[in-house]
């Protein structure tokens, strides 16, 4: 039996009489990118079709479920980090005062196999030395999975400070990758990320962009130190947040494959993109943080579904301070439930196929190289940054985003919509600020943004 295919004029005419008073226009949708949002897709309308899968899986399991753990004590760290693999995490990511030194890392480490459960790093503009203590830790071990995760560009663009010039932060990264390259063959050296971006309330585009733009500085400055394009694509981890737009932040990371794919092309290297997914930390809220389980379940589904290689999901009660045990264990347990009890990574980037997706996949990737040519055109990320070329552009992009949410277009489940006059608390633990180091090299810094933050002051002005 054949059904037959409404065409977009038949849809049309439908729409039009439920519609009765508004226009038809009323559905068209523009985002922070200046891109519309159609109310139809269909072969009709001119979707080209794509397909971007992860190139594997993760020791038999569809994404690498990796999990932050924070702290300063190396025993506290330990226990946290041992729980988090025993829990069903694959790998960590480590942040704090414990990647000061290869002896409180060696012992935050102990136990843990290097050679089955990678650990990354968290450093900021620290990277390098955590790296090298990092290098330490694993005695040699040529199958040791490391992640050193250095990232100075980001780390300068959030605070604006830093003790040298950006070009020798770069320098140093480069050369630390290339001096533990040979040891570690199978490490990755640089993170690539753009999320420093959406934390400040950047566009999808924007934060492309920048990833795309903070790759192209990385692989530049370890080809200089003479490590091969090879060698340093391969070295390089891409990051970027997702949030509870699960259908633009899939599209986002399906997206970032792409722009990888033509970016490594021109540095005559094609290298298949590693990926990994964040949670948002801009769309938490922290007066109400049990309504925020639901937007990490849906940042959780969005990296999965869009094919990123390992997502991190943050502590429901972040927006507060650092999460506790019970927060880090339902950060583990939610992706835990949408692998192997909904089983959303079974099928190869399911979003393919789909015409609205491939068609927002392929006009953010648009978005963000055409974003990030002008980032290039600008000198490159570093002067974008000291120029103050880029942080006005997020600006107003950030602007658009809280207007948005004022005016009612858009809303946040217990926060400016179904708001719990009573909220319960969540349980933290106490967070260490760090102090930026200045006198080097200084920017208008992407300061974190938090959504919920005026709304809850509305409240607690009540």
């Amino acid at each position: 039996m054949t059904f037959p295919t409404p065409s977009p004029a038949d849809w049309k005419t439908l729409a039009e009489k439920a519609l009765k008073d508004r226009p038809l226009e009323s559905l068209l949708h523009l985002d922070a990118d200046q891109l519309v949002v159609r109310p139809l897709y269909a072969a009709a309308t001119g979707v080209e079709p794509l397909f971007a899968p992860r190139p594997s899986d993760a020791e038999g399991r569809p994404w690498d479920l990796r999990s932050l753990v924070e702290g300063d004590d190396p025993a506290t760290v330990n226990a946290a980090v041992l729980t988090d693999l025993e829990g069903g995490a694959a790998s960590v990511v480590l942040k704090g005062a414990a990647l000061a030194d290869s002896e409180p890392l060696a012992r935050a480490l102990d136990g843990v196999a290097l050679e089955l459960a990678a650990v990354g790093l968290d450093a900021g503009l620290d990277g390098p030395e955590a790296a090298n203590a990092l290098a330490v830790a694993a005695k040699g071990s040529p199958r040791a999975r490391l992640m050193f995760h250095m990232d100075p560009v980001s780390a300068f663009a959030e605070t604006g400070e830093a003790p040298r010039s950006l070009e020798e932060h770069l320098t140093l990264a480069a050369n630390t990758a290339a001096r533990h390259a040979g040891a570690y063959p199978e490490a990755s050296f640089f993170l690539a990320s753009g999320r420093v971006v959406h934390e400040a309330g950047g566009s999808i585009g924007q934060e492309l962009a920048f990833a795309a733009a903070n790759a192209v500085a990385l692989v530049k400055a370890a080809v200089e130190v003479g490590m091969t394009a090879e060698q340093a694509l391969k070295g390089v981890v891409l990051g970027v947040a997702a949030d509870q737009e699960y259908f633009d932040s899939l599209a986002k990371v399906r997206a970032l494959r792409l722009m990888w794919r033509s970016l490594s092309r021109a540095f005559g290297a094609e290298t298949p993109a590693v990926i990994e997914a964040r949670s948002s930390r801009r769309m938490l809220s922290a007066r109400d943080p049990w309504p925020n389980l639901l937007r990490l379940t849906a940042a959780g589904f969005a990296g999965a579904v869009g094919g990123a290689d390992a997502v991190v999901l943050d502590g429901f009660s972040r927006a507060s301070g650092r999460p506790d045990a019970f927060a880090r264990r339902q950060a583990r347990n939610t992706q835990l439930v949408l692998m192997e009890e909904a089983h959303v990574g079974r099928v190869d980037d399911p979003a393919a196929g789909s015409w609205f997706l491939d068609h927002r996949t392929r006009e953010l990737a648009e978005a963000g190289w055409a974003e990030f040519r002008i980032i290039e055109a600008e000198g490159g990320i570093v002067e974008a940054l000291r120029g103050h070329l880029l942080q006005p552009r997020v600006a107003r992009a950030r602007q658009s985003l809280e207007a948005a949410l004022q005016s009612g277009a858009a809303q946040m489940v217990g926060v400016t919509k179904f708001v719990d006059q009573h909220p319960r608390p969540a349980p933290v633990e106490p967070d260490r600020l760090a102090v930026p180091e200045g006198g080097g090299d200084a920017c208008v810094p992407l300061t974190p943004i938090r959504l919920a933050a005026p709304f809850e002051a509305q409240e607690a002005g009540r």
